[in-house]
């Protein structure tokens, strides 16, 4: 038998809307502990790019065994997955979400009277979320002095996933929807390119020669 934890996806509709703020709320309160006794990480030193990777990856050389587990259990087993929500589920959800969301915005108004309305969220954003996210991760926004801390493998899964949404959505975007989203998939691809030819030729470099009077 595998000792391969299997991935289960829980039907949230099962619990209680008290018990997931009183679960949330418990789950606040401890990543505040948590980041208060934790120290803060030491500047780094100016340089070259410095290459993080997950920990796990880092550890065993490729992906956590439960995420794989997680893939293929929703590939392989659908009925493992929860019942779709109805119609009326869904459209309850969507309203109780909207008015949530919309005390939310009220409170903030209220605490700052020169913040306008939000925008409503389009595509374009969630296509700009991925760019944003894609190029953090291959080191753009460090402050000045600071040695840039470069995901490599997280941009690659990042600039995968706006793949992956181009190839869902095609044929149904607007021509500027399309337009945006293949110009920022360029852009990322471009970026990643650059980015890995700069870390082969780093790799590629010969030792500096030994100092005189030293072995």
């Amino acid at each position: 038998m595998s000792d391969t934890p299997k991935f289960t996806v829980i039907d949230r509709r099962k619990f209680k809307a008290e018990e997931e703020q009183a679960s949330a709320h418990q789950a606040a309160e401890g990543q505040d502990r948590q980041d208060a006794a934790s120290p803060a990480p030491p500047a780094e030193a100016g340089g070259g790019p410095r290459l993080v990777v997950n920990e796990s990856r880092r550890e065993t050389g490729h992906e956590p065994a439960a995420t794989k587990a997680g893939e293929s259990a929703l590939e392989d087993s659908p009925e493992a997955l929860p019942p779709a929500p109805t119609v009326e589920e869904s459209r309850e959800q969507k309203l109780a979400y909207d008015a949530s969301a919309q005390r939310l915005e009220d409170l903030l108004r209220a605490q700052n009277p020169a913040m306008g309305p939000q925008p409503p969220v389009g595509f374009e954003h969630l296509v700009q979320q991925f760019y944003v996210s894609a190029m953090i991760q291959m080191g753009a926004g460090t402050q000045e002095g600071q040695r840039p801390r470069v995901d490599i493998l997280g941009a690659r899964t990042t600039i995968d996933l706006l793949s992956v949404l181009a190839e869902k959505t095609r044929g149904n975007l607007t021509e500027a929807e399309d337009r945006t989203l293949q110009t920022v998939l360029f852009e990322a691809r471009m970026a990643f390119l650059e980015l890995t030819s700069m870390i082969s030729l780093q790799g590629m470099q010969p030792p500096p020669p030994p100092t005189p009077g030293k072995r």
